[in-house]
């Protein structure tokens, strides 16, 4: 009897594991052409446009000045989320620490250079960029609580935690080292 509540649970389309967004993420420290070249490597690798984000404070001793844009990102949601987040994972060798999950389920890692994805070439007026990839997993349903009308709860046990990322990862072909 409990085998088959198991297993009835296990077949339920909302406790399926998805990716809500992929942020990729660049910080150059700088503003001017290295933040431009930046940009423009983003855009070849997610075909989104990037956004420019902003220093929150002065810090002298970097050069750095409040307001001053300093790095850029992308999100992907959907269909390219999935297509970059697999080209991603074969940048770094189908490999990621378990110490990259947080307990909400979100995981994220780095990329040293742009150049190690397929099809990038390094170009000497460009340089080399590494990059940040944030991901957060989330089940059907998470929606109703950050939709404007009728925001509920949802269950702490509908939530993706830790493990549940884990699980996910690893069912995509990808080695979680401890």
């Amino acid at each position: 009897m409990l085998s088959e509540v198991l297993e009835k649970e296990d077949e339920n389309p909302m406790r399926e594991v998805k990716v809500e967004k992929v942020v990729v993420h660049i910080c150059v420290g700088e503003s001017g052409q290295p933040l431009v070249n930046a940009e423009k490597i983003l855009e070849q690798l997610t075909g989104q446009k990037p956004i420019r984000s902003k220093a929150k404070k002065t810090i002298q001793s970097f050069g750095i000045k409040r307001k001053e844009p300093i790095s850029v990102r992308v999100t992907l949601r959907g269909k390219k989320a999935e297509e970059f987040l697999e080209k991603a994972f074969n940048v770094v060798g189908k490999r990621i620490k378990a110490s990259s999950f947080d307990p909400w389920g979100n995981f994220a890692f780095g990329i040293e250079e742009h150049t190690d994805f397929p099809g990038m070439s390094y170009d000497p007026n460009i340089g080399i960029y590494g990059m940040d990839v944030m991901v957060s997993l989330c089940r059907r349903g998470y929606r109703v609580t950050k939709r404007r009308v009728a925001r509920a709860k949802i269950p702490s046990t509908h939530r993706v935690n830790r493990e549940d990322a884990i699980e996910y990862v690893k069912s995509l072909g990808v080695e979680v080292m401890e």
